[in-house]
């Protein structure tokens, strides 16, 4: 029995475990910097994203194979043939995984809030507050640990499939 890419699954997942872990320190750092406007390169903290993007590194395409054919060889005209092990191969990228492209900043303009006690404000009275939207913080990170909890339980079954396996 070959083991190529039985642990594909359980790679796939924690590939998807990886970034979304990124994904929740970056939205962590935009909620605590929410208030920042005295950054070390100057202005207000700007907002910060993840991208990501197909990994190429992890993917097994050998476990794709094409359909089956009825090549082989018999014995007499009237007996069905044996099939060949050999079936043709897929070479198309199956269950790749993700990896972090890049962690990005936002280009929204910083928003303006006229509070002019505070040291940061210019000669109107204005601060340069981040572009931090805490809504939409919260709901990227709610989506982030949804999709931390499917990676989970996607990792579980596929343990719970090789463990199956094991008791054949």
């Amino acid at each position: 029995m070959s083991l190529i890419g039985l642990f594909s699954g359980i790679n796939i997942s924690a590939s998807g475990l990886r970034a979304q872990r990124v994904k929740q320190n970056i939205i962590a750092t935009n909620l605590a910097n929410a208030e920042t406007t005295r950054t070390k390169d100057g202005g207000p903290y700007k907002r910060q994203s993840v991208v990501l993007k197909e990994n190429p590194d992890e993917f097994d395409y050998r476990q794709v194979f094409g359909p089956k054919r009825m090549e082989g060889n018999t014995t007499h005209r009237h007996h069905m043939a044996i099939p060949k092990p050999d079936f043709p191969i897929i070479t198309e990228k199956i269950g790749s995984g993700v990896q972090v492209d890049s962690i990005e900043e936002d280009k929204e303009p910083a928003r303006l809030v006229y509070d002019p006690t505070h040291p940061d404000a210019n000669a109107e009275g204005y601060v340069a507050m981040p572009n931090v939207n805490v809504v939409q913080e919260m709901t990227d990170m709610i989506a982030a640990t949804r999709a931390y909890e499917a990676n989970v339980t996607a990792m579980g079954a596929t343990k719970g499939m090789l463990m199956k396996a094991l008791e054949i």
